[in-house]
């Protein structure tokens, strides 16, 4: 995968659905600056998150490290999204 924006940001959107349909959020709500903790996102609705995301993307998604720091959507995002990016390049 290249470093296009373009394919970022679709990335970026596919990963703001999943956790507006897994976390049972209003997709309004997942602005880059909103808190996990205003979302009412739980540890559990992480995990599904994470979950579903592994399955959308066939990739592995450790919680450790940037994920657990995340505090809002951006870094939640950015986190994920880098993760996806390196896997898909080890494929």
């Amino acid at each position: 995968m290249t470093d296009n924006p373009q394919d970022k940001n679709q990335l970026v959107d596919e990963i703001i659905e999943v956790i507006a349909s897994e976390g049972m959020v209003d997709k309004s709500k997942i602005t880059p600056d909103a808190s996990i903790e205003s979302l009412d996102l739980k540890s559990v609705d992480i995990v599904m998150i994470l979950t579903a995301l592994e399955e959308k993307f066939n990739v592995y998604i450790p919680m450790d490290g940037s994920l657990q720091e995340a505090k809002d959507v951006k870094s939640l995002i950015e986190a994920i999204a880098d993760h996806i990016q390196k896997e898909r390049e080890k494929q």
